[in-house]
């Protein structure tokens, strides 16, 4: 699987770590980003995150920013992402399950490495049910206000 991963300043180091991990786990790795601690905006990031996983360039995305926060709401700003802020395997899990995540957040200020790599190979291994989840993950992307 190909594996698009973006972080700000506030998570480079995180990120470097995941994209290791990845690796190690026998996926590619689209890093987009920054390559350095130097101070950027989460939006930018965020918004390349969205556009290679809504264009095909990776099948799923990895958001990570301070919080997770920013970055999660950017990267939800393209109706073909649903992004999941996670802290923790289970809920890293049940995105995928019930939601259809194609990426996920996290916050590097309030997550540590190994629950960074626990959540994110949750991620890797779902897959979504669809069933009686299949309607209202569809909602995500198409509101109907």
């Amino acid at each position: 699987m190909r594996i698009a991963i973006a972080s700000d300043h506030a998570a480079f180091d995180l990120k470097a770590e995941l994209v290791a991990h990845i690796a190690a786990l026998g996926h590619e790795v689209l890093d987009l980003g920054p390559d350095s601690t130097a101070s950027v905006d989460y939006p930018d990031y965020g918004y390349k995150l969205a556009e290679a996983v809504a264009s095909g360039a990776a099948e799923r995305g990895v958001a990570l920013c301070g919080s997770g926060i920013g970055i999660s709401i950017a990267v939800n700003r393209h109706p073909a992402l649903r992004c999941a802020l996670v802290g923790e395997p289970l809920s890293a899990s049940l995105s995928r399950a019930h939601n259809n995540a194609n990426a996920i957040a996290m916050g590097a200020r309030v997550i540590g490495p190994e629950m960074a790599k626990a959540c994110l190979e949750a991620f890797l291994a779902g897959d979504f049910l669809g069933g009686r989840h299949e309607g209202r993950a569809a909602k995500l992307s198409n509101p109907a206000f």
